[in-house]
């Protein structure tokens, strides 16, 4: 833009010039001219980064120019535009930029003054063709008056305006960029939650099972000399235990891997139902777990009713994970599920004799068990008691509010 006003300028001094159409009625030399000319132009080059300094260079040498009497006037003028636009649409410090603006402008209205005066105290000149109603003097200066607030107020007011329009587009990016960051954070979230999903799910599923084949299979091997019924039938378990256990893990994958062909609740509830056990399967899941050297009991008290399918998952997974820990790590003689089904709630416990979770020489676990436990309760608004119990061995004990399951289609399950 620099190089086009610089290139304005030089044609217009030229072309002026050359026809004597002066705008002060005499000029100094072109060269002259041409040197004026070119330096009230060339600070724009670098009016973005230095608008305050390309402000005063210019505007300085704007006053050079008219005291000088230059033959052209215009192109002076688009420079001066130019730097006072420039100063307020790249200016950061606003307060500066304004105040800056202000105070040229006002010394140009001083040096318009100085121009009006000179023209007052001197003999009025000759207006040829003057035939409107107003003092030809007089409609002079209220002309320069008038051009003069009408330029510099659409100087000012443009400036602003770039100022405002470029603020608005940076906040608009700023933000966007906030809310890209925001749903990539909620992305991460939501990829770690699912993870930890199907961590806890693969950890219910294997941990429990591979603990029953692995105590079914000890019992085996040291019993198939003297007892060959017993092995036989502990290698049965161990069978029927491996199948379960891969069946459930197909269809867990079946799940994860599967893309429903709606969205609607039916659809979802419907291909998880095939990869979820629920409280109909806790009696399979005491008698795999019950073995030579551990009794497992268990009982349901209270008239059962319908729960949804998520409390069922989670108590049977507690129920799962509990049993778990008492083969692997209690060395228990005998162990009591118990499903209760109570006004508000729907309760299960799990005890056991064993050595407890800080008893000598008890292996000490990873942990997850328990932390599984208490976000599939959580989830659902529950309790969950964990501890040693007084006449010795272990407790679990996990309550769940009583839902209202609502049929299908309907909206969510409400309290």
């Amino acid at each position: 833009m620099a190089l086009a006003v610089i290139v304005g300028a030089v044609f217009t001094i030229v072309v002026v010039n050359s026809m004597g159409v002066l705008a002060f009625g005499r000029a100094p030399s072109l060269g002259e001219q041409l040197l004026l000319g070119v330096a009230v132009t060339v600070p724009l080059a670098v009016r973005r980064r230095y608008p305050l300094v390309t402000l005063l260079t210019v505007g300085l040498l704007f006053i050079v120019v008219q005291a000088r009497q230059i033959g052209d006037n215009f192109v002076p003028s688009v420079a001066l535009f130019l730097a006072i636009y420039s100063t307020g649409a790249w200016g950061r410090n606003r307060a500066v930029a304004r105040w800056a603006r202000i105070g040229v402008i006002v010394v140009m209205f001083a040096w318009l003054g100085l121009g009006i005066v000179e023209l007052l105290l001197h003999p009025a000149p000759e207006f040829p063709g003057a035939s409107g109603p107003l003092n030809p003097v007089l409609a002079a200066v209220l002309y320069k008056l008038a051009f003069n607030v009408v330029f510099f107020l659409a100087a000012y007011f443009f400036g602003e305006l770039a100022w405002l329009s470029a603020r608005r587009q940076a906040e608009l990016e700023y933000r966007a960029e906030q809310l890209r960051r925001s749903q990539e954070e909620n992305t991460r979230g939501a990829i770690v939650a699912e993870r930890l999903r199907i961590a806890r799910e693969l950890h219910d599923v294997v941990a429990h099972h591979v603990s029953v084949m692995g105590i079914q299979a000890g019992a085996a091997r040291r019993v198939i000399d003297s007892d060959r019924e017993l092995a036989r039938t502990a290698l049965d378990t161990v069978e029927e235990t491996a199948r379960t256990a891969i069946g459930e893990l197909r269809g867990l994958l079946g799940v994860l891997r599967a893309e429903p062909p709606g969205d609607t609740e039916e659809n979802t509830t419907e291909s998880s139902h095939t990869a979820s056990p629920g409280l109909d399967d806790l009696p399979a899941l005491v008698e795999r777990t019950r073995s030579a050297s551990l009794d497992v009991s268990f009982a349901v008290y209270g008239e059962p009713y319908p729960v949804s399918e998520g409390v069922a998952l989670s108590i049977y997974r507690i129920v799962q994970e509990a049993l778990t820990n008492i083969v692997k790590h209690a060395a228990a003689h005998s162990a009591d599920v118990r499903l209760r089904y109570l006004d508000t709630s729907v309760e299960v416990e799990i005890t056991d004799d064993g050595r407890g979770p800080s008893g000598p020489g008890r292996p000490q676990g990873s942990g997850l068990g328990l932390v599984g436990m208490r976000e599939r309760v959580a989830v659902h608004g529950g309790e969950l008691e964990t501890g040693p119990r007084r006449t010795g061995g272990y407790r679990v004990r996990a309550s769940f509010p009583r839902t209202h399951p609502t049929p299908v289609g309907t909206g969510a399950e409400t309290p």
